[in-house]
């Protein structure tokens, strides 16, 4: 990436999350009163005074437990480390120092990247500077007490982010990309896609319904073009949902759709398309959004020489009104096809760009209409009728 990157890391249910909107200016991570929701890493952008950078956010930290999910979090954690010029360790100024704090300052002094201690949680500035105190101990420098939630505090700890980032001058100005959200329902491989086009475990996949709760924000070069790729959440009915990550993940899936270029629809090649297949396709269709079909685990259906034609005909019977997006049969295990995507979206995003003036338009129907002309109705032509309300536009 282009501008230097600043990980947040921290045991459970320390802020961590708030911290990142703050320091964003955003509500992208989601936050919720319960341990363990961010899982992967997500990405957002930073910025104060004269820098921009990119903010990481991790999930919690937990060395002595190896139930669900925990060493997939270690794993995301230590990939956005490899990658951060500082990282942000945040601790719970209430509950004070823990032996989970000492492992993770344990744990990060051999990195190689810079390290900045924010005690959250310090509602109080008369209080803040005393709960701070007793992480010097961690050994990782001055602690500074913080409010992710009011912000207090969280001035004076951009300032020494900022005096820790590499000069401004060394960092490569971006050009203009093209974003990519990855959408489909639950455990269709949408997280598996993503790994397979990165080449490396960018999102944690698991057999488990809902493993993805965050938008994954993940930048890439293909065929001489930056790409944003957007993993979302799985997407089933909002009735079938409880209020909580999940409800907020699916919330922010939508959203991927609203902002994004082009929607790769990832669709299981053994389930077919699915009634909430129809209605992803129709909020794509409704947004106005480019489209490639993407149809997954394609190496796990038995197939010969006449099954993907006859599919395709099934599937597109099933999804008519996206007749003209290109459709795609893929396999994220293998990696068969997975690099063919990027050349359909970017025709996609192309030929959703295009623009035709209305003299073009009156052209084709002139041409159209000397094929054919339209039976009259009422005495009128109604070819005629539509040429002038075209020229009126």
């Amino acid at each position: 990436m282009a501008r230097p990157v600043v990980a947040i890391i921290g045991r459970p249910n320390v802020g961590k999350s708030t911290l990142v909107n703050r320091l964003c200016k955003s509500r992208e991570s989601i936050v919720h009163d319960q341990p363990g929701v961010t899982r992967d890493r997500t990405y957002q952008d930073g910025y104060w005074r004269d820098r921009e950078f990119m903010v990481v956010d991790t999930g919690g930290l937990v060395f002595d437990d190896d139930s669900e999910f925990l060493p997939e979090i270690r794993a995301q954690a230590n990939l956005a480390l490899s990658e951060a010029v500082l990282a942000i360790v945040i601790v719970d100024g209430q509950q004070g120092l823990t032996a989970a704090d000492e492992a993770i300052a344990e744990w990060l002094r051999p990195q190689s990247c810079n390290s900045l201690v924010a005690v959250n949680k310090c509602e109080s500035p008369e209080q803040g500077l005393a709960m701070a105190a007793e992480f010097w101990r961690l050994g990782l420098g001055e602690p500074y007490p913080i409010s992710a939630i009011h912000g207090a505090g969280t001035g004076d700890l951009l300032d020494r982010v900022i005096s820790l980032l590499p000069p401004k001058e060394s960092e490569v100005e971006e050009e203009d990309l093209i974003q990519m959200a990855i959408v489909g329902r639950p455990n269709v491989g949408k997280s598996s896609l993503l790994n397979a086009i990165c080449g490396e475990p960018r999102a944690i996949v698991s057999p488990i319904r809902g493993t993805t709760r965050d938008a994954i924000d993940t930048s890439l070069r293909r065929h001489n073009q930056t790409w944003k790729l957007i993993d979302t959440a799985g997407i089933r009915r909002r009735r079938s949902v409880d209020y909580g990550p999940e409800f907020f993940g699916i919330n922010r899936s939508f959203k991927a759709i609203e902002r994004s270029d082009v929607c790769v629809l990832v669709i299981d090649a053994l389930d077919g398309v699915t009634e909430q297949d129809q209605r992803l396709a129709g909020r794509i269709e409704e947004e106005g959004r480019a489209c490639v079909l993407v149809i997954n685990k394609w190496d796990l259906v038995a197939k010969d020489s006449h099954t993907m034609t006859m599919m395709e005909k099934e599937l597109r019977s099933k999804l008519y009104f996206l007749d003209w997006a290109t459709m795609v049969f893929t396999s994220a295990m293998t990696g068969q096809r997975v690099e063919s995507i990027f050349s359909l979206a970017a025709i996609a995003v192309e030929q959703h760009r295009r623009r035709v003036t209305t003299s073009v338009v009156n052209e084709v129907l002139k041409d159209a209409l000397s094929w054919r002309s339209p039976p009259t109705t009422r005495g009128g032509a109604p070819g005629e009728a539509l040429l002038r309300n075209t020229s009126c536009k």
